[in-house]
C-alpha cells in the first residue's frame, strides 16, 4: 500500500489466514520488518493472535494522524 492505510483496515498483503504474503520478501515494506513483537504485543497465552491483532490496532489509533478543525 504505497500510501499507507488507514487505522483498522487489513493490509492488502494479508492472506485468509492473516498471514503476511510478503513475508521473508524484498518486497516486504521496511516498517513490517522494523515492528518487533515483544510480550507485551504478543500476550501471554497463545490465542490465536487476537491480543496481538487488538495491540496494533490500539497503535494505529494512537498513531493515526489528526485531523485539525476547521477555523471558523
Amino acid at each position: 500500500m504505497p500510501q499507507g492505510k488507514p487505522a483498522g483496515v487489513p493490509c492488502v498483503q494479508l492472506d485468509e489466514a492473516l498471514r503476511c504474503r510478503l513475508f521473508g520478501q524484498t518486497t516486504r515494506p521496511a516498517v513490517c520488518g522494523q515492528l518487533q513483537p515483544s510480550a507485551d504485543m504478543c500476550g501471554p497465552t497463545d490465542d490465536g493472535g487476537a491480543h496481538a491483532r487488538l495491540f496494533l490496532t490500539r497503535l494505529e489509533v494512537a498513531t493515526a494522524p489528526r485531523k485539525l478543525p476547521t477555523p471558523i
